[in-house]
């Protein structure tokens, strides 16, 4: 007779899963198990039955019109981070531990949109904490801005195009960057900062319809009616360092933008 395994036991194993790198127990999509059994078969259908009252609109049940009026809702971040909680159309959220809304100084005049949470940053719910993350902090502290501070001058604030992780850190498709990209574009109305950095392919083809940040970057361009400046992400960057001249380049350009007049 087998024994029956007790609590610490079993929590124990799970977390051992999870440092091997098992961080998910489902796929991209649910799957119903009850709907594999055999159905009977359906009786026949009566005769349809003209139904007066109002059409129902073309766009019911239509997520990415479901996230824009979820978005435009919203009247502070706040509610913004609530209404994005409650969307029930983007299957990533459950495959996520939580959401990754947001770090950094709302009133900052720079706003950087990544791509999507990592490993670390499921983890602990804010965006860019692993080593891109540590990466990113070197990279603006040399030239003066630090997502820390207090100042909005020198403060930074940070968000990514999509809140929840996907698995094995796979791309996001793009009804998935579809249905999150009226948020990120509320997300900016709201922070209105004086400048956004778009950090990484993903951030440019949501904003800008386009991917290619080799060509793209170091042109400033504007991104949700707002001047917007594309960066290579920190993680390629670890990946390629001799990247980093040009990212270097990018900087020195972004320093130059925040000071000149407004």
């Amino acid at each position: 007779m087998e024994s029956e395994m007790d609590f610490h036991t079993a929590r124990a194993l799970l977390e051992w899963q999870v440092e091997l790198g098992a961080d998910e127990a489902i796929g991209d999509a649910p799957v119903d198990r009850y709907a594999l059994a055999a159905k009977p078969p359906k009786p026949a259908a009566a005769p349809a039955v003209p139904v007066a009252g109002p059409v129902p609109p073309a766009h019911a049940g239509d997520p990415v019109a479901e996230a824009r009026r979820a978005a435009e809702g919203a009247a502070d971040l706040g509610a913004l981070k609530a209404a994005m909680a409650a969307y029930q159309h983007c299957d990533l959220k459950l495959g996520a531990r939580q959401l990754v809304f947001s770090d950094g100084h709302p009133e900052a005049r720079v706003m950087i949109v990544g791509e999507a949470p990592g490993r670390d940053e499921d983890r602990l719910g804010k965006p860019f904490v692993g080593r891109a993350g540590q990466f990113l902090d070197r990279m603006l502290a040399a030239i003066g801005l630090d997502r820390g501070s207090d100042d909005p001058e020198r403060a930074v604030y940070i968000t990514n195009v999509l809140p929840w992780r996907p698995p094995q850190n796979r791309d996001p498709s793009a009804e998935e960057i579809a249905m999150m990209l009226p948020f990120v574009s509320r997300h900016v109305a709201l922070v209105k900062p004086r400048v956004v950095v778009l950090m990484g392919n993903i951030s440019c083809e949501a904003a800008l319809g386009r991917k290619g940040i080799t060509r793209l970057r170091g042109t400033w361009t504007e991104a949700y009616g707002t001047p917007a400046l594309p960066m290579f992400h920190p993680a390629y960057l670890l990946r390629q360092p001799l990247a980093k001249r040009e990212a270097w380049a990018d900087l020195l350009s972004l320093q130059a933008r925040l000071r000149a007049p407004a």
